[in-house]
């Protein structure tokens, strides 16, 4: 195998990059093609959940799978099988130095560590995305984000947040929104992940294989981080668990949980704090769990019952008491969001049952008062929808997925300092009061030829 990046891999990627870059503010993304459908690229086409992806947005009628991308080439073949018509490709650089005009619409679902250099990619070719969360691996490139976002408004962009289809959970965000639980005191949300499943490593075996499995591309796998040896449970799908390349359960459901409370709430725009606690920091392979993240808000609004506002997030399924909810019973369940108001209690889980507590008591949700009906809503074919210039309801665009990654990355990356407070300035992407945590978690040195391209 070849670890080093080729020159044709890195000319592709500098074409890639210039396309996109030479047209900002020129050409605008396509629509559909001549026959009227949306032509879309399935970049990670089974792993985890792009299967899922590409096979709910290949149900809108509307739809043409033109092209499949996958370092794996079993997973590539599978795809090929029930998309005959689609191109394929291995390294997502080539598609769009040499094929970016046969699709108008991308879909990445690949590992964190790669989100941004694809994403971004795409966006820099006037390409709408739907991506899988969280949005990106790095606290740095969530301004990165947000600069092609407004460098690109006529793009239509869907983060992998399925679950706010949910009318309980769609009902949550009007009842915060319309203060009908008085001004918001605090939030705690929690996941049971990360957990013995495939999805991670979960006993953190560190096992070097030398024999690479022959239909995974390694070196394109690995993208922007460097050049290392193949690792036994770790590529194609317990990737989550190892820092260089997950989020652990923190990230992996963030967007999930944490979701409502940004959507209600505007004025959370970004943290001046975050502080773990853990029982060890991360080593240099694998994030660490249990783990309670506390991130911080300063908030200057009626919303509000202070002037800051803090998030408790909690993996492993640790859960604050029922003081802390000011609830009389415990809240079961292994992934729910718990919003504290001046007048009572929303309780809320990952699939939309809803609770509300007040004076000790407990009301349904969805019964409350002065809420709008929750027509349903397909999650991925709302996004199509609005590619294809059908404005209906879009759940989590990217320009709201940045405010809940940030949530999320902090609360995971501020493990490697646990029981610090770490002081945040996003303008200047730095912990303020901890240069160490500035310079080692903030961002990654990219490996050539797979760095994000700059857009806008």
């Amino acid at each position: 195998m070849k670890t080093n990046l080729s020159r044709r891999h890195f000319i592709f990627s500098t074409a890639a990059a210039s396309v996109g870059l030479s047209t900002l503010g020129v050409r605008r993304a396509r629509a559909a093609s001549a026959n009227g459908k949306l032509r879309v690229l399935s970049i990670g086409t089974v792993g985890t959940i792009g299967a899922e992806d590409r096979h709910q947005v290949a149900r809108h009628p509307d739809v043409e799978i033109a092209g499949l991308c996958d370092v794996d080439a079993n997973y590539l073949a599978r795809a090929s099988a029930e998309h005959p018509g689609a191109f394929t490709a291995r390294d997502y650089r080539e598609v769009f130095a040499k094929q970016a005009d046969k699709f108008d619409a991308v879909i990445v679902s690949v590992p964190d560590h790669s989100h941004a250099p694809i994403m971004l990619t795409a966006l820099a070719h006037d390409k709408h995305v739907y991506g899988q969360k969280p949005l990106v691996h790095q606290l740095a490139e969530i301004p990165m984000m947000e600069r092609a976002l407004k460098a690109k408004p006529g793009l239509v962009t869907q983060l992998g947040n399925q679950r706010m289809i949910f009318p309980g959970r769609r009902a949550a965000v009007e009842i915060l929104r319309q203060g009908q639980l008085g001004k918001a005191i605090e939030a705690f949300t929690w996941t049971g992940s990360p957990n013995d499943s495939t999805y991670f490593n979960y006993k953190k075996v560190l096992q070097e294989n030398a024999n690479i499995p022959a239909n995974l591309d390694w070196n394109l796998w690995l993208g922007p981080c460097a050049t290392q040896p193949y690792y036994d449970h770790l590529a194609p799908t317990q990737w989550r668990s190892w820092w260089e390349f997950g989020t652990n359960g923190l990230g992996d459901w963030g967007c999930h949980i944490l979701d409502v409370i940004f959507f209600a709430y505007d004025d959370l725009m970004s943290p001046i704090s975050v502080k773990t606690d853990t029982e060890k920091a991360p080593d240099k392979f694998f994030h660490v769990n249990p783990c309670k993240a506390t991130v911080t808000y300063a908030v200057n609004s009626e919303k509000f019952a202070n002037k800051t506002f803090p998030i408790h997030y909690y993996d492993s399924g640790k859960a604050p008491t029922k003081e802390m909810m000011r609830i009389p019973e415990d809240v079961k369940g292994d992934n729910m969001t718990v919003v504290v108001c001046e007048k009572g209690t929303l309780v809320l889980g990952a699939e939309g049952k809803i609770k509300i507590w007040r004076d000790g008591k407990a009301e349904d949700g969805l019964a409350q008062p002065g809420l709008p009906e929750f027509p349903k809503l397909n999650h991925w074919h709302a996004w199509v929808d609005n590619c294809l210039g059908k404005k209906t309801e879009l759940r989590t665009p990217f320009k709201d997925a940045v405010r809940i990654t940030e949530a999320a990355l902090l609360s995971v990356k501020a493990t490697r300092f646990p029981g610090q407070e770490l002081l945040w300035d996003k303008a200047k992407l730095a912990f303020t009061n901890n240069a160490d945590a500035t310079n080692t978690i903030v961002s990654r040195q990219y490996r050539e030829g797979f760095a994000p391209p700059k857009v806008g």
